[in-house]
């Protein structure tokens, strides 16, 4: 579902100097203990995250992505000895097993691959080629496991860490990648936006009089798929499975009736509620691409992490708040040296006036 814009925009439009010391290589020490930047107004306001309860108002919405991070990466070996790397995209309503592979040479369908080997080359399971996934010659390959996937991927697996953070995972990423309200597990890269909230901050966004609501959007490895076109309208979009319960919509009605405003937790959120909006269809899978020129018809407000130059998400939040705004926000946020990308900081935006 692409929205295309009688402007023509290209890829170089949402480019940026950003230096590598800035890309943030671990989470803040504590969860709310981020920064935040509020960058509603100009000049923007640099804060602390634990700090966002004060900035929203009794009656307002925030809605989260339920979404819960699965440990998909998984290593095994070819019958030949070569190795390979899987990176599970999605499970299957069948049980069988939608896949990114990195291997030297492409095995043939059919092939049994041996998954998580011990020292003696003896595998914990095994996973056999199906073909490619979602057509005869797609980017995915369809595996289906000797076991139940999420028990084998719990054991076996590796947090998918994103591919800016340079250090093998461990038991500090399997917590802190994850959000403290994850509960539906798919998703193969986390809700980011999700990662600052803890405990109190919740607890405080209860006394302020703010409510809560879920989604469920899986997040893919696409999110971190560059544009590789320069006219972003010849980008096709990654499909993604999200889910809006009865509750949530229920919800959505009542701030709508009461006059209060709908803060999106990051840009999964964002997606889901549009896909929604534009569709009608609460459950299903979305390749919604938001660009500049997009009307919004439900979010009022956004919290979201600061993304990667020339991403899709650069152009969902420029579509948001303003191109010329968010680019001014990131020559602060870089000014200012704030910490970018999954585990950096957060931002909180309010939708643009058109």
């Amino acid at each position: 579902m692409s929205i295309s814009t009688p402007h023509t925009w290209r890829t170089t439009d949402f480019d940026f100097e950003l230096p590598p010391e800035l890309i943030a290589q671990h989470p803040a020490p504590e969860r709310s203990a981020s920064r935040l930047l509020d960058g509603r107004r100009w000049p923007p306001i640099d804060l602390i995250f634990r700090q966002l309860p004060e900035l929203l108002q009794p009656g307002d919405l925030m809605v989260f992505n339920d979404t819960q991070v699965i440990k998909a990466r998984l290593f095994g070996v070819k019958p030949t000895g070569g190795r390979l790397e899987v990176l599970v995209e999605r499970v299957l309503p069948d049980g069988e097993v939608v896949a990114h592979m990195k291997v030297s040479k492409k095995p043939a369908v059919g092939t049994e691959l041996r998954m998580a080997p011990d020292a003696h080359g003896t595998p914990a399971f095994t996973a056999t080629l199906l073909g490619r996934w979602p057509e005869a010659d797609g980017p995915l390959f369809r595996l289906r496991f000797s076991g139940d996937p999420y028990t084998l991927m719990q054991r076996y697996g590796h947090v998918p860490l994103p591919p800016y953070i340079q250090h093998p995972d461990s038991a500090d990423d399997e917590q802190r990648y994850q959000t403290v309200f994850a509960k539906h597990p798919g998703a193969v890269a986390a809700p980011t936006a999700a990662l600052h909230f803890d405990e109190a901050v919740l607890a405080a966004l209860d006394a302020r009089g703010v409510r809560r609501a879920a989604v469920t959007l899986h997040v893919g490895a696409g999110t971190f798929q560059p544009v590789k076109v320069d006219d972003i309208a010849q980008h096709r979009m990654h499909s993604e499975w999200y889910r809006i319960p009865p509750e949530t919509l229920a919800a959505l009605e009542q701030t709508r009736r009461q006059g209060g405003r709908i803060v999106a937790v990051g840009t999964t959120t964002v997606r889901t509620l549009e896909s929604w909006a534009a569709t009608g269809q609460t459950e299903g899978d979305t390749d919604i691409f938001i660009t500049p020129g997009f009307s919004f018809r439900v979010v009022d407000g956004l919290i979201t992490n600061f993304h990667l130059p020339r991403s899709t998400l650069m152009m969902l939040v420029s579509a948001f708040a303003g191109y010329e705004r968010i680019m001014a926000l990131y020559r602060h946020a870089v000014q200012q040296r704030y910490r970018f990308f999954s585990y950096g900081d957060a931002m909180l935006l309010q939708r643009a006036r058109r």
